[in-house]
């Protein structure tokens, strides 16, 4: 964080001081809420949590280092106390944004915001100094403490904005105003909490309302509730996607051997080729999303083709590929699922394994209220349509859906098995997979079906799931 006294911060958030004896001590480290993250200088913001209250860990964050807590109540060590913590550290949060003059990036989207704001940042990096989000922080308490790990030297500012309701992406906005608005997509994630698509536009571009006229909204020409969005906005619109009306876009699209995708990209200032290294066709809009975001910036077509072309995943479980020594490959994309990322990934899996055996490991798409049923039995379908060679569904009663799905659209029998958990799954591709097959392991978060690529991957050893 840019260099703070505590008396500034208590005026900044309205906080009274407790047990400072100098007020003109300075935070010079990062704002944490984990106290094993503390460092020397740190302010350690202290949550009260379901199982765990921020505040008994008051000495503990001082005697590591932290300069002080901010809290709800005070807690024996110098501390900032306020009516709020969340509220506390969305105002400082606001107040350094605006003292910084950093260009702040924010995108949303149903899917994909993860990846692409990985690409955003590796291209702009490139460029200039950058913090970005990390992993999928996108909420209330992982937005402002991004943002807050930005320090003078910092540049750009890349914010990914989740949301589970109508206000929230306003909300994380006016915490951080940015200049430049991403909106990537209007898809099926969460629409059990939204209730239908047309909400969920709504929520996403509440993101492209509070620009000011001077930014720019960047919104995906390939989808129509998005493209609407032009509407609900004062800034300069820059279209991307496949579209022959988008600013920035992609042309010759194609996938390598490998499955990863290689096109023409095309921007106002010039055209130059990309070829990825992540996989999967659905990769090549966030690559147009970043491109269009990198343009407005500044960057020649050039420097953004070469910085995609370099650009890896700098978040876990996101379309990780790794071969063993036998020829299995394993593709752990585990992370998080909904039915459009489900989709595209099940089609990176049938690119990959072009003469090769493909399993598709999947488990339950949460958050999807009333379409659970259909969305989970058309996934399952899909897979037969696509030639997956095994389907092996994970879990409950979402799970019996996919394994329904495939077996009424293909009379599959013996190719889609529902197994009961994780351990199962492990244990029936142990004695079943054989050297070059392709296995991807996909779902919801909360399913946790990481562990099946993890156990495919741990060096050989027969055992239990760790869990």
């Amino acid at each position: 964080m840019i260099a703070l006294s505590l008396a500034e911060i208590a005026a900044v958030v309205g906080g009274q001081t407790y047990d400072i004896p100098d007020p003109a001590v300075q935070v010079t480290g990062p704002v944490v809420i984990d106290s094993r993250q503390v460092k020397d200088g740190s302010l350690f913001a202290a949550f009260v949590g379901e199982r765990v209250d921020g505040h008994d860990f008051a000495q503990a964050v001082v005697d590591a280092g932290a300069v002080a807590v901010l809290a709800s109540r005070p807690v024996g060590v110098p501390a900032i106390v306020v009516a709020d913590v969340q509220t506390a550290l969305g105002a400082l949060a606001r107040h350094v944004v605006e003292r910084l003059g950093a260009t702040l990036v924010a995108l949303t989207g149903s899917a994909g915001k993860t990846s692409t704001k990985d690409l955003i940042a590796q291209v702009l990096r490139s460029k200039a100094p950058t913090v970005f989000t990390p992993g999928s922080f996108n909420n209330e308490i992982g937005l402002p403490l991004t943002a807050l790990s930005a320090t003078e030297e910092t540049r750009f500012l890349v914010l990914e904005m989740g949301a589970r309701g109508i206000g929230h992406i306003r909300y994380l906005a006016n915490l951080t105003p940015p200049r430049i608005g991403l909106v990537l997509n209007v898809g099926t994630a969460h629409i059990g909490e939204f209730g239908g698509r047309e909400q969920i536009a709504q929520a996403k571009g509440e993101l492209v309302e509070g620009l000011p006229e001077d930014g720019a909204a960047i919104l995906n020409a390939d989808d129509p509730l998005v493209r609407a969005m032009a509407s609900r906005t004062k800034a300069r619109v820059i279209l991307f996607g496949e579209s022959d009306e988008a600013d920035v876009r992609a042309e010759n699209v194609r996938l390598t051997e490998s499955g990863q995708p290689s096109f023409s990209l095309r921007t106002p200032s010039g055209c130059s080729d990309v070829t990825m290294r992540l996989y999967g066709e659905h990769h090549v809009s966030n690559a147009l999303a970043a491109a269009a975001v990198a343009h407005e910036l500044g960057l020649s077509a050039d420097e953004i083709a070469g910085a995609l072309s370099e650009a890896g995943s700098l978040s876990r479980w996101r379309m990780e590929v790794t071969e063993r020594p036998d020829g299995v490959t394993v593709v752990n994309d585990a992370y998080n699922a909904n039915p459009e990322s489900m989709r595209a990934a099940l089609r990176a899996l049938v690119a990959m394994g072009k003469g090769r055996r493909t399993w598709a490991v999947l488990g339950q798409m949460a958050e999807l209220g009333d379409e659970a049923l259909a969305e989970h039995d058309a996934i399952g379908r899909l897979a037969v349509r696509l030639n997956v060679s095994k389907l092996v569904a994970v879990g409950g009663r979402e799970a019996s859906w996919l394994q329904l799905g495939a077996y009424n659209e293909g009379s599959w029998g013996e190719e889609s098995v529902h197994v009961s958990d994780a351990q199962a799954a492990v244990d029936l591709l142990r004695s079943e997979l054989r050297p070059g097959d392709v296995v991807l392991v996909k779902a919801s978060r909360s399913v946790g079906l990481e562990r099946v690529a993890l156990a495919l991957l741990d060096s050989g050893v027969e055992g239990e799931v760790a869990v």
